[in-house]
C-alpha cells in the first residue's frame, strides 16, 4: 500500500462499537510477529521502544534512533505505523511539526501525541497544545498525508486515585473539544477504566476514543459497547516477551 492508502486505510479501522485492537510493538522483529498473528495495523509503545533499546522513557530514546526504528518497522511490514511520539521532542509548536515530518518521511502514518509537559509537572494548557496539534496538522497538509493525530491527554493516567477521576471528566471533554478543533484524529485517554465515564467520554466526542487495556479496564468487548473505538496495549506486550525470555533463558542458565 502507497502511504496514502494506509492513512485512509487506519482511519477507517477507527469504528465506534467495533474496536481497532492495536497489540503494540517496539521494533521491526516484534511489529513482524504481530502482523503474522493477524495484526491489520502497527502502533509502537513509547516505554516499549526505549527499554528495548536501553533507554528510559520520557524521550530518553534519541530522535534519531526513533525515527530509525520507525523506518525499519515501515520497510519491513506493509501495514500503516502509528508512532507512539510522547511530545513530539518539543514544546514549541513548530519544532514539534517538524520532528513529527521525519517520522512521516520515515513511513508512519500516524502518532500518539500526548498533553503532559515531557520532563517537567502536569498537562500543557488546553490552548498550547491545540495550537501542537494545529500546527502538525497543518505540516500534515502540506505534505500531502492525512495523518491520524491520536490526541493524548494524561489527566487520568497522572491521578493514581480512581476514586478522583469522575471529577477529571468535565476537563476531558474540554480538552478533547480543543483538540478535535485543531486537528486531532482521535482521543487517548489512558487510564481511564470506569465504565460509566469511558461511555460518557464516548458520547462526548465525535473523536474516537482509545483506551489502554490494563489491570481493572473493562474487556474488548464492553469497551466496544460503551463505543470505544480503539485499544491500545501499551507497554504490555513487551513486557510479557521480555519475562518469557528471561524465563526460557532462567531454565538454561539455572
Amino acid at each position: 500500500m502507497s502511504q496514502s492508502d494506509k492513512t485512509h486505510a487506519f482511519a477507517a479501522l477507527h469504528v465506534k462499537g467495533d474496536p481497532l485492537i492495536l497489540y503494540n510493538v517496539w521494533d521491526a522483529g516484534s511489529a513482524k510477529a504481530v502482523a503474522g498473528g493477524g495484526a491489520k495495523a502497527l502502533a509502537t509503545g513509547s516505554w516499549s521502544v526505549a527499554a528495548a533499546h536501553g533507554y528510559g522513557d520520557g524521550e530518553k530514546i534519541p530522535l534519531a534512533v526513533l525515527t530509525a526504528v520507525a523506518e525499519r518497522i515501515a520497510q519491513t511490514v506493509d501495514l500503516p505505523l502509528s508512532v507512539d511520539f510522547e511530545g513530539a521532542y518539543a514544546t514549541e509548536s513548530q519544532q514539534a511539526a517538524e520532528n513529527v515530518a521525519r517520522l512521516l518521511d520515515a513511513g508512519a502514518i500516524g502518532i500518539n501525541f500526548e498533553d503532559q509537559i515531557v520532563g517537567g509537572d502536569g498537562l500543557h494548557a488546553i490552548a498550547d497544545q491545540a495550537a501542537r496539534i494545529a500546527a502538525i496538522r497543518a505540516m500534515a497538509e502540506r505534505k500531502g498525508v492525512a495523518l491520524f493525530i491520536n490526541a493524548r491527554t494524561d489527566l487520568f493516567l497522572k491521578e493514581s486515585d480512581r476514586s478522583r477521576h469522575a471529577a477529571l471528566l468535565a476537563e476531558a471533554k474540554e480538552r478533547a473539544r480543543a483538540y478535535e478543533e485543531a486537528g486531532a484524529s482521535g482521543f487517548f485517554a489512558p487510564a481511564l477504566v470506569d465504565e460509566g465515564l469511558i461511555g460518557e467520554l464516548c458520547d462526548a466526542t465525535a473523536l474516537p476514543v482509545n483506551i489502554m487495556a490494563m489491570k481493572d479496564a473493562p474487556d474488548a468487548g464492553r469497551l466496544g459497547a460503551l463505543g470505544v473505538a480503539r485499544i491500545s496495549h501499551g507497554p504490555g506486550p513487551y513486557r510479557a516477551a521480555m519475562a518469557r525470555l528471561q524465563e526460557a533463558a532462567a531454565a538454561i542458565y539455572g
